[in-house]
This record gives structure tokens, C-alpha cells and sequence, in this order.
């Protein structure tokens, strides 16, 4: 009994040995220079530098609300689009061939007037919920955007993830979580609470919205132009935002007391949503739309940080062990790359279309140069052929037969004998290489 239970321990002591010894040589083979290259660096900066712009368009429409009492989204949006449509479109009318506005409006106009209205509506949604629901409830409903972005990509783009991607979404998620009780320590759980089912519908509707909206901008950036992509949403969201204000806001806007300083903080936020939108593709073709909005998680805590000196907030410790977990959580996202499933013949076409030459196989190169020999030495023999017609023709004239034939075999067996050495020695060459 002892030996068969000693014989029963041995293999799981084995497996627990080779598991041990195989999490050791990945510890020993990882080499921190190939997780924090350059391009992570530069993606980190580049992702923190749009949070900083949302930041930016945050305490602007925070001022004009609470020191100017204006509330007026589709007026805010309308400048971002116009701006847009002034610098992005006159380029798309200069172009030539299929990257001219006519061919683009030709074929896909529908798909942009979409885009343009599902942006729109995303950056409408989300202003609106804080006039029902609180702060607090915003920035946890809004983390959706994440998980509803992945799940479009993997099935939109065909963007297989990782165990690693989901344990660093995970970990982005954890540090919302360490901002949001923050805020509740601070005392900050402020906003209105009219109708917080309402208002929590609008982030979750917002976040939904922003998702479809970034999986468009991807694919359009990666297999189109940045260019096309700004240039049609800014047409098609000016044209949609006008008419939303008019509809919607026309009363605010004409209550509206126009000063220098009001000016100065539309301006700001044009200026701010103008360059958020206008790098954000730069960042998405580096890297992708789910790790742009992981990096984009931050902005709340920059806004936050900002509030201290401008509105009084209160500040706790736990703010900055929330921007150290995202962080983390960005960077462990962003250090194992996303393939894409190629399997797909719909999409492989458009998304994973590479320029492929394939390489010489040695098999064909033997068997087309033993063709190129066989031909040579088939016109070399038909030419022995025509030979020994000619010299036939020429003795049955002269009529010497008998002494005509050894000259004339022995030309062919000559003729025949130097093609089967030729042949030996074309065979032998080719099977070498």
C-alpha cells in the first residue's frame, strides 16, 4: 500500500515541480526594456495629454454653469463641430480621385451622417445626466464605455484580447472605484437628484454611444484616412448640432448675457474639444480605442486636482493611489499587444490586408529548371532529327545507300549520345541545388 500511494504522489509532485520551474524561467526571461519601450512612453504621455484636455473642457463648462448660469451643450458641441468642418473639410474639397468629398459622399454618406449622429448625441447624453443624477454615479456609469468597447472591437475589428488585457481593465476599473470612494470621503458627492434612474439611463446610454462612435474612429483612421474621419463628422455634426440647438436650446441661448469673460470660456472649451478631437486618431492608430478611454479614466482625477485650488475641494490621499492604479492598469494594457483575427474572410479584406510575397520555394526553382533543360534538349534532338532527313534525302539522290548509312548513324548516335550526357549532366546540377 505504501508503494502504490508513494507511485501515486510522484507524478503530481512533478507536475508541481514543472509548473514551479516553468513560472521561474518566465520570471527570469522577463526583460523590463521590451515592456517599457519608447512607443509605450510616448502613448502614456500622449493618452494623459487628452485627459488633461478633458479636464480642460470639465472646468470650463463648470465655470459657465455655476459663475454664468448658462447650460447650453448643443451650443458648446456646435463650436467644436464648426471649427472642425472650417479646418478639415476644405482639405477633403482639395483632394483628388476617391479621397475627394464628392466620392466620399458618394459612397458612404450614410455611414458618416450616422457617426456624426451618434457623437453628437454621446457628448449631449452625458452633459444632460448631471442635471438628474450625481457626480459619483457619472464617473462609475461612465467607466461602461470599457467593457462595451471591447466587445465591439472583438467583434467589429476582430481584436482578440488576452488574459493580461482583462486582468489591466480590471485594475483601471479597481482605481475608478478608489476615486469615486475618495470623492465620498471629500464630501463630494454633489449633483442633483431629481430623477437619478433618468439620469443614470443618459451615462449609460452617453458611455454606449462613445463606444460606437471610438470602434468608427478606429477602423476609419487604421483603414481610411484621419483626415476623411474629422472632416465628415465635423460636416455632418454641424449640421446636426444646429439643428438640435435650435430645437432644443433656443431659448437658453438667447437668454444668454454675452460678456468677454463668457466668450473667453466658450473659446476655451472649443479650443480644448477642437484638439482633443483632432489628436485622439494620432493615439487610437498607435495604440487602440479601448486603450485611449482606459487613459482617458484619469481625467476625472486631473479635474479633481484642478478643483482643489479653483472650487475648494476637499483632498484625501486615496486620489493619488486611484491615478497609480489606472496607470498601472494602462500601462500592464498596453505592454502585451492586441493581434487581430485575420480568419474572417469579411473583414480580412479590409482590416488585415497586408502586402504578402511569398518566398521561392527550392522544390519549384529544381523542377522549373529541369523543364527549361527536358525543352532545350527536345529542340536539340529535333534538330538531330532534321539532320538526318537531310543527309537520308541526299544519299537516296546520289543513290549510295549502303555507304551513306554508317556516316548517318553514326551522326545520330553522335547527337543522341552528346543530349542523354547533357540530360545526366542538366539532372545533376539541378538535384545540387
Amino acid at each position: 500500500m505504501t508503494t502504490k500511494q508513494s507511485e501515486d504522489d510522484a507524478p503530481g509532485d512533478v507536475s508541481d515541480e514543472s509548473q514551479s520551474t516553468g513560472l521561474m524561467v518566465r520570471v527570469r526571461k522577463f526583460k523590463p526594456k521590451e515592456v517599457f519601450t519608447w512607443q509605450l512612453a510616448k502613448t502614456l504621455a500622449m493618452g494623459q495629454g487628452l485627459a488633461v484636455l478633458i479636464c480642460g473642457t470639465a472646468i470650463t463648462s463648470q465655470y459657465l454653469a455655476t459663475s454664468f448660469h448658462v447650460n447650453t451643450p448643443m451650443l458648446q458641441s456646435f463650436f467644436n463641430y464648426a471649427l472642425m468642418c472650417v479646418t478639415y473639410t476644405p482639405v477633403l474639397l482639395c483632394r483628388t480621385g476617391d479621397g475627394n468629398i464628392l466620392q466620399i459622399l458618394k459612397r458612404r454618406w450614410w455611414k458618416y451622417l450616422l457617426v456624426g449622429l451618434v457623437d453628437v448625441e454621446a457628448n449631449y447624453a452625458v452633459v444632460k445626466a448631471y442635471q438628474y443624477t450625481t457626480i459619483t454615479s457619472v464617473q462609475l456609469l461612465d467607466c461602461f464605455v470599457v467593457p462595451v468597447l471591447m466587445i465591439l472591437s472583438w467583434w467589429v475589428l476582430k481584436t482578440r484580447y488576452s488574459l493580461i488585457h482583462y486582468i489591466a481593465v480590471c485594475i483601471c476599473l479597481l482605481g475608478v472605484g478608489a476615486m469615486v470612494g475618495a470623492d465620498l470621503l471629500a464630501g463630494r458627492d454633489q449633483g442633483s437628484t431629481s430623477n437619478i434612474l433618468l439620469g443614470d439611463g443618459l451615462v449609460l446610454l452617453s458611455a454606449s454611444l462613445y463606444a460606437v462612435s471610438n470602434v468608427c474612429q478606429e477602423y476609419t483612421v487604421k483603414n481610411l484616412s484621419r483626415v476623411e474621419f474629422l472632416g465628415m463628422v465635423g460636416l455632418f455634426g454641424t449640421i446636426i448640432s444646429t439643428v438640435q440647438m435650435v430645437i432644443l436650446e433656443r431659448n437658453e441661448v438667447a437668454n444668454i448675457q454675452w460678456s468677454w469673460q463668457v466668450g473667453l470660456l466658450f473659446s476655451a472649451y472649443a479650443l480644448c474639444m477642437y484638439t482633443l478631437y483632432s489628436c485622439m486618431p494620432v493615439v487610437v492608430k498607435l495604440s487602440s480605442a479601448t486603450a485611449v478611454n482606459l487613459s482617458l479614466l484619469t481625467a476625472d482625477l486631473f479635474s479633481l486636482f484642478c478643483g482643489i485650488f479653483l472650487f475648494q475641494y476637499n483632498f484625501t490621499g486615496l486620489y493619488l493611489v486611484s491615478l497609480v492604479v489606472i496607470l498601472i492598469g494602462f500601462i500592464a494594457f498596453n505592454a502585451v499587444p492586441t493581434p487581430m483575427d485575420c480568419a474572417d474572410p469579411a473583414t480580412s479584406s479590409s482590416i488585415c490586408e497586408e502586402a504578402y510575397v511569398p518566398a521561392a520555394d527550392p522544390n519549384d526553382l529544381t523542377k522549373r529548371e529541369v523543364a527549361v533543360k527536358i525543352t532545350a534538349e527536345e529542340e536539340e534532338q529535333q534538330g538531330c532529327g532534321e539532320t538526318e532527313e537531310r543527309l537520308d534525302e541526299k544519299q537516296r539522290r546520289r543513290g549510295k545507300k549502303e555507304s551513306a548509312s554508317g556516316p548517318s548513324q553514326s551522326l545520330r548516335r553522335g547527337c543522341c549520345q552528346r543530349a542523354s550526357d547533357e540530360d545526366v549532366v542538366g539532372v545533376g546540377r539541378t538535384t545540387k541545388m
